[in-house]
């Protein structure tokens, strides 16, 4: 049944134990993603050790402007994701969803240029997946990141079409926020690849 017309109730997303439950399933769950991740840039580092010898390597592939946009795109993302938190919490469904949708577009924007950034190492540099190690755990590790951001802004938007039916109460409080949280880390895992791909691969 639609709780639209139910109060609301301030923090609606902690405000039931159901909601609660959620908060602990999901750090289980990110748990499981760190790992994933910490594997990837495990391999990823372990197959680069030394890149002596491997054209194109990373300071000749690598255009940090166009990765500097993507990496703006993403972390504004975040911001606009918490601020539709904010809404969300004064009950301003108009301006939640407004917020939500600017985080999915950013969203978009990111994986737009991430798929541009592969279309041109493969078609212009000829660098594929099956090129070297490097080429393999790169494409791997970005790959699944990129994969993570795509699903997150359809878990979103998702969530904007059933706030549509139901508005802001405590069952769809709960699915706002740790979609919002998930946001976040696929933003912070972003950093570290950031750092350790493309700063690390472009300085040595």
């Amino acid at each position: 049944m639609s709780n639209h017309s139910a109060p609301f109730v301030p923090h609606p997303e902690t405000a039931t134990l159901e909601g609660k439950n959620k908060f602990l399933a999901f750090w289980f769950f990110l748990g499981g993603e760190t790992v994933l991740f910490a594997c990837l840039f495990g391999t990823y580092l372990g197959l680069t050790r030394d890149l002596s010898g491997v054209e194109p390597g990373p300071d000749q592939l690598f255009e940090l402007p166009t990765i500097f946009a993507a990496t703006m795109a993403l972390l504004i993302s975040s911001l606009t994701s918490v601020l539709a938190i904010i809404q969300m919490r004064k009950n301003n469904m108009a301006k939640m969803q407004f917020w939500f949708w600017v985080t999915i577009l950013l969203g978009w924007v990111f994986v737009g240029l991430e798929v541009n950034e592969f279309y041109t190492y493969v078609t212009v540099e000829d660098f594929t997946y099956s090129s070297n190690a490097f080429a393999s755990s790169f494409y791997t590790l970005l790959g699944f990141h990129g994969g993570h951001v795509f699903f997150g802004t359809l878990w979103i938007l998702t969530l904007i079409l059933q706030t549509l039916k139901k508005g802001i109460n405590t069952t769809t409080a709960p699915k706002l926020y740790i979609a919002s949280l998930y946001w976040h880390f696929v933003d912070v895992v972003w950093v570290f690849i950031f750092t350790v791909v493309y700063l690390m691969g472009k300085v040595g």
